[in-house]
């Protein structure tokens, strides 16, 4: 911790005696975020104008116009692709010549798809009589998520526990077992996540802030990373989900929803990057509790005995299915879509390295005539994008380091954007932190004063943490800041796509309201003085990090 205070006494000692004319120009930066700005973006993006801002959607692509025109009047240099210039017959004629202008757009193609309408499953059982094959049907036994292509597979059965890898804890549900190529049975959730005293929950429960898509997408990667050709997630006390039923009721009651067909759901369809080979992605399936029972049977495991005893002990026993084997076949639709990030850059005197400033745009769009607004989730996050950006202009000052500002979209069908961004960042340069806004103008239950609010962390660099406490204590910012750190921050927002490549990341979220993913996501219930202080804490991070020397602690 030596380097740490020593970077902090640095900073410390900059504050203090830096000429006046810097320290002018950090609050003119800091006087530019004013609220009446805030309010006026947000209203903007969150409005119906922009329509969800589902990606790829016109609403998005209109949302995208708004960021870049923004960036554009605050002065940044545009950081996306490049675009050429069309000439007129006569410019042609007169000599001229094309050429290609930089743009504020990051273009990419998203493969979009769905289930199609073909799926088959069997279960084949060795026995000392022979072989026997039970053929099940769709949405009966058994359900399949979408793959962006169809496949036919046959596969044996590996029971991995909860699916879960943790480098910190030591924790292996894969350890000593082969699952390539083949089909894995998981529980659902996490070890001992029902038992709060428990060694597990201590563990996995911050990690994962209780289970959710966070959760869904590490057990995912670790599958993939695995080689795993399919995966089914069960748990002791699964029943077949109502949804597989064919008697369609006479009203579906949602909300203020009442109608004769269900409300359509924006997770039919799913997104990935197309990539340049076919998918590894192992496929998802669901069973009945009769088929998991039949597949489990005379296996020797047992669910509710296992997860008494890795709650405590923490020691995973995976183990294969031995004779029992599942044939799968299935369908998708698919097609190729376009979508953009938004991207502007403040140059600073270094332009090797770069700062990463971002938020996604994106939201769940439109169904059946509701427009999902999603104005904290994540108009809001991107608005203090556009206000840092505003500010760090308004300094009138070069920083020393580069610092990027990024719109992502397709944060909500899997950190696409973000994930395209880290793989090709702009101009190839070195990335030194992503700072990641998402979801920063509302209160938790318990948020009674309207001030508390969450900041992930890169755990190797605690001057992040140190710069936190220092600029809201010396701005008189109302704000208290839970510190989450960890040795590689993740979840499901668009950090993850910076801390997987170890670069530091620092993350700020304001609260987890229940209008979370509902077209209930107004504007109206916005905490405005806690966006605009969160915008805040995070120019002050930035200004300073921008325009002094730092790193990890020893």
């Amino acid at each position: 911790m030596k380097k740490a205070f020593h970077f902090l006494l640095i900073l410390t000692l900059i504050h203090f005696v830096t000429p006046g004319q810097a320290q002018d120009a950090k609050q003119k930066g800091l006087d530019a975020i004013t609220m009446q700005a805030v309010q006026g973006q947000l209203e903007f993006l969150s409005s119906d104008w922009t329509e969800g801002r589902a990606t790829g959607t016109q609403g998005a692509y209109m949302a995208a116009d708004y960021i870049a025109s923004m960036f554009k009047v605050y002065g940044l240099q545009p950081g996306g692709d490049s675009k050429m210039i069309r000439l007129t017959r006569e410019e042609r004629m007169a000599g001229k010549r094309p050429k290609s202008v930089s743009t504020y757009f990051q273009g990419f193609n998203l493969l979009e798809y769905k289930n199609g309408d073909q799926h088959e499953m069997s279960l084949s059982e060795l026995s000392s009589t022979g072989v026997r094959t039970t053929n099940f049907d769709y949405q009966v036994d058994f359900a399949v998520n979408a793959s962006d292509v169809a496949m036919e597979l046959e596969a044996p059965v590996v029971f991995v526990g909860y699916g879960i890898v943790d480098k910190e804890s030591g924790y292996d549900d894969y350890k000593g077992v082969d699952v390539k190529g083949k089909i894995v049975i998981t529980l659902g959730g996490y070890p001992g996540m029902n038992d709060i005293d428990s060694k597990a929950y201590k563990t996995f429960n911050s990690q994962f802030m209780g289970a959710g898509r966070s959760l869904w997408r590490h057990k995912r990667t670790q599958a993939t990373e695995h080689g795993v050709a399919g995966i089914i997630e069960i748990s002791p006390e699964g029943e077949t989900p109502a949804s597989w039923t064919s008697n369609l009721p006479f009203r579906y009651n949602s909300g203020n929803y009442e109608g004769e067909q269900p409300r359509a759901s924006y997770y039919e369809t799913q997104m990935k990057h197309p990539g340049k080979e076919l998918s590894s992605s192992p496929v998802n399936i669901s069973l009945s509790p009769r088929v998991a029972n039949e597949l489990l049977k005379g296996s020797g495991v047992d669910l509710e005995t296992y997860e008494e005893s890795v709650k405590n002990s923490m020691k995973p026993a995976a183990k294969e299915l031995t004779g029992k084997k599942l044939y799968l076949k299935t369908s998708e639709d698919s097609k190729l879509i376009r979508a953009q990030n938004v991207v502007g850059v403040l140059p600073g005197k270094d332009t090797t390295e770069i700062i990463v400033i971002g938020a996604h745009y994106d939201h769940l769009g439109i169904h059946d005539g509701w427009i999902w607004n999603g104005a904290d989730d994540n108009a809001s996050g991107t608005v203090g994008v556009m206000s840092i950006a505003k500010a760090c202009m308004a300094t009138g000052e070069k920083p020393e380091k580069t610092i990027v500002f990024c719109a992502w979209t397709g944060e909500e069908k899997g950190l696409l954007g973000s994930s395209y961004f880290a793989d090709h960042p702009y101009q190839d340069a070195k990335m030194l932190l992503n700072l990641n806004y998402d979801m920063i103008s509302r209160d938790d239950k318990g948020d009674t004063l309207g001030v508390k609010c969450g900041m992930n962390y890169t755990k190797a660099y605690p001057i992040l943490e140190e710069l936190t406490t220092r600029n809201v204590a010396d701005f008189d910012l109302a704000l208290e800041v839970q510190f989450r750190p960890a040795e590689r921050p993740r979840g499901g927002s668009d950090h993850s796509s910076f801390s997987a490549k170890d670069i530091p990341v620092m993350y700020f979220d304001a609260g987890f309201p229940p209008e979370y993913h509902q077209p209930e996501d107004h504007i109206e219930l916005v905490n405005f003085d806690k966006m605009v202080n969160i915008i805040k804490v995070g120019y002050l991070n930035i200004w300073d990090l921008a325009n002094t020397e730092w790193g990890p602690a020893e």
